[in-house]
């Protein structure tokens, strides 16, 4: 019986590789320092996976800044416009994702957008019709031999051809992606003949669109592709997960694979299908320990369930986390200020390795002493969840009336009385919420928490902050403002420090894409919102100017998927939770003389299911959490939302529902195209679609923003239409944020002339 891992976050479990990459975007430090920080976190985790009794130690999951793009570059799928005289190289991946490097080249950065129903971004591969595949980038290869050179036996970890065309972007003239397997799949020859030349025994090839509801074509690329690869050496493990694979059964139990990876925390049931159709020789590679959150596995429980499995496969059997721990925080050891009831509750990458280290020794040795403690330590975690719970939050729950998911009004009413009240211009230009969040307002906030600076001197300190940022938007000619959010770590994390349930790690952080991470509160038992969270800050913008300053706040289903949420009741029930808590907030902003409040909902595709017969049930929860947080408020309060990175085609119906009174989104990359979902639709409220990359420093022109913004009218009637960047601002400096919103506001003007 082996330990198997699909993949580990290789961010550091202090973000060293973050820090690494953004000195080195800034010029700080040379490519050589950059290289040498990101092999010392390489040789690192390998060490962690191997002391753990993972024999065969994944190699491709470290990436500069995504690992679909690494697979691009390997594969020399890189567009023309990021290519440069030297061939692919490091910068070339930098300019791809975020349309700069220090070696300059400027360019529109790819297209990016979420990794399945997770909060990864991924790189979107672009394909033309005459794609050449070929070996062009070096990185895996090389890290192959690093390990190996080391004395690991290293197990290449690379996204499957299919999984890779099915989630690329086809440009240029219109063609059928999958004409291109052919090509594709001589290409993952070569890499596999590569791999077996290093000396590679296995390598595991991810095909997570087995999740999914395939059409038939696309199953049949999925036989065409591992009757031809798996033919050869090295052995291919089939990796899928995220969601039962068990409508693909007789497909998937035909494939020539020497191994099968299933996903048995989201879909336990399929193990006994899967188990009845294995070949004699076939491995099976279980993921019982859930590696999308931090809450430690039940493992006692999971070893009954694996017992008669354990029993008939013998070494047949891999013990394996459900997917890449890429999704979880990477070492709970560095934690030291948790509570230790709820610390007990947790397990990180690293300690995930030890949870199957624990369930080998219930499955081979279940009368051991060891085995008896594994056993009192799952008893006592879930005494300690039993004592969390909040009676008066769970009879709030139970005492809402379908009129509390109810506006006063039908939206055409609301704009009319809202119309009259503001007064806007065409085209009202606002931002998303949040500006520059600066080293030295990241000073300030260090300062306070290791209580350097008073509460009051903090406050006084971050209120010469907002008022700066409020000045700043006037200067510029913005209609609606923001206060900025100098006082918010992240937009997610804000709001559950201030929530009852919910608990925070130090070092508990996540990628999310390229240097950027996140640190997912911890929703441990019933939500509330106990005291007022925004309604100073607000207050005192709003007292700075006569134009309206927006409310801003995180919505519940953003906070329940951007969180590590408790898994002993339904998450649709978290969200009615968080929906009242936001509910609160939104109504005391409104009392307090806030009449527009943007309730962000950035995460509300990444909910679906990955199976569309699924989706209606999680839509209807989500909408209706999303309808509860919003409906409290009066026909002259504007409620405005925001989406990024979705696809909007299929979840329209959805969004209209929400019945925001404007929604903003991002459109920017994608040309626009997003509001083709929009048109086709004919969405009845108003809309603000993004004409800034904020994700990119690269700053559009005036004529940009025009063209965009005509294509936009021409799509949806001008009189709906909002003029904004793509995403809040945080991540960017003044420097780039100032010339880009003058030119957004200078190609405004020129559009109020052409369109009114």
């Amino acid at each position: 019986m082996q330990l198997n891992s699909l993949g580990f976050p290789r961010i550091g479990r202090l973000r060293e590789l973050k820090f690494a990459l953004e000195k080195y975007w800034r010029g700080e430090i040379e490519q050589s320092q950059l290289l040498e920080v990101s092999k010392g976190l390489r040789q690192t985790h390998w060490q962690w996976q191997a002391d753990a009794g993972v024999n065969l130690l994944p190699v491709g999951d470290f990436a500069f800044y995504d690992q679909v793009l690494t697979l691009s570059a390997t594969l020399g799928a890189i567009p023309e416009r990021h290519r440069s005289d030297s061939g692919i190289d490091l910068d070339t991946l930098f300019r791809v994702g975020r349309g700069r490097a220090p070696t300059g080249n400027d360019a529109p950065a790819a297209e990016m957008t979420k990794f399945f129903n997770t909060n990864y971004h991924y790189i979107v591969p672009e394909l033309s019709a005459h794609q050449v595949f070929d070996i062009a980038y070096e990185q895996l290869f090389d890290e192959v031999s690093e390990a190996q050179n080391l004395g690991h036996q290293a197990k290449p970890v690379i996204l499957g051809p299919v999984s890779f065309l099915y989630l690329s972007k086809a440009v240029g003239t219109e063609f059928d992606k999958l004409s291109l397997l052919p090509q594709l799949i001589e290409a993952y020859q070569k890499v596999l003949q590569r791999f077996a030349d290093q000396g590679v025994e296995w390598v595991q090839l991810d095909e997570p669109i087995l999740a999914l509801e395939l059409e038939s074509d696309w199953q049949a690329a999925i036989t065409q592709a591992y009757q031809i690869l798996a033919s050869s050496s090295p052995k291919l493990l089939l990796a899928s997960y995220y969601g039962s694979i068990a409508h693909h059964h007789q497909l998937v139990s035909a494939l020539p694979v020497a191994g099968l990876h299933l996903d048995l925390v989201t879909a336990p049931e399929q193990l006994a299908d899967f188990v009845a159709t294995l070949d004699p020789e076939q491995i099976l590679s279980v993921g019982v320990i859930n590696g999308r959150n931090v809450w430690a596995a039940e493992l006692d429980q999971i070893a009954s369930q694996l017992t008669s499995v354990a029993r008939d496969l013998k070494q047949r059997l891999w013990l394996s986390p459900s997917c890449s721990l890429l999704h979880s925080p990477v070492d709970l050891e560095v934690e030291t200020e948790l509570a230790p009831a709820l610390k007990l509750q947790l397990s990180f990458a690293k300690q995930k390795l030890t949870e199957l280290n624990k369930l080998k020794v219930l499955l081979t040795e279940a009368n051991s002493a060891e085995a008896h403690s594994i056993v009192s330590e799952c008893e006592a975690r879930r005494d300690a969840r039993a004592k969390a719970a909040n009676q008066a939050v769970i009879d709030r729950v139970d005492a809402l009336t379908e009129q509390e998911y109810q506006r006063d009004d039908a939206f055409s009413v609301r704009q009319a009385v809202q119309r009259a009240k503001y007064r806007l211009p065409l085209l009202p230009t606002t931002t998303i919420g949040s500006f520059p969040q600066t080293p030295a307002i990241r000073g300030l906030r260090s300062r306070w928490r290791k209580g350097e600076l008073s509460l009051e001197q903090y406050n006084e300190q971050l209120r010469q902050v907002t008022q700066d940022t409020v000045e700043r938007q006037l200067k510029l000619d913005i209609d609606v403002l923001v206060h900025g959010e100098a006082e918010r770590n992240d937009m997610v994390e804000y709001f559950g420090e201030q929530l009852e349930g919910v608990g925070f790690t130090q070092f508990g952080w996540v990628q999310s894409y390229g240097s950027r991470c996140v640190k997912p509160p911890l929703i441990y038992g019933d939500v509330s919102r106990p005291t007022a969270m925004t309604i100073d800050w607000a207050e005192f913008a709003q007292s700075l100017t006569e134009k309206p300053v927006k409310g801003m706040l995180t919505g519940p289903v953003t906070i329940l998927h951007w969180s590590f949420a408790r898994e002993d009741i339904s998450r649709e029930l978290i969200a009615t939770q968080i929906g009242l808590a936001i509910r609160d907030e939104v109504v005391d902003l409104q009392n307090a003389g806030i009449g527009i409040i943007q309730i962000d909902e950035p995460a509300f595709r990444e909910g679906l299911p990955l199976k569309k017969s699924d989706w209606q049930h999680y839509l209807d929860w989500a909408v209706n959490a999303f309808k509860l947080s919003a409906a409290g408020v009066t026909n002259a309060t504007q409620i405005h939302t925001h989406m990024c990175y979705s696809e909007f085609n299929e979840t329209i119906a959805a969004i209209a529902a929400m019945d925001a009174d404007v929604i903003t989104i991002e459109t920017s990359r994608s040309r626009m195209e997003l509001l083709n979902a929009f048109e086709d639709f004919n969405y009845p409220n108003e809309i603000g679609p993004g004409v800034y990359d904020i994700h990119s420093p690269n700053t559009p022109t005036v004529d940009e923003i025009v063209s965009l913004m005509q294509k936009a009218a021409s799509k949806v009637p001008v009189e709906q239409l909002w003029i904004n960047p793509d995403c809040g601002l945080k991540t960017r400096t003044w420097d780039e944020v100032e010339p880009a919103l003058v030119n957004l506001v200078e190609a405004t003007k020129i559009l109020r002339r052409q369109l009114s």
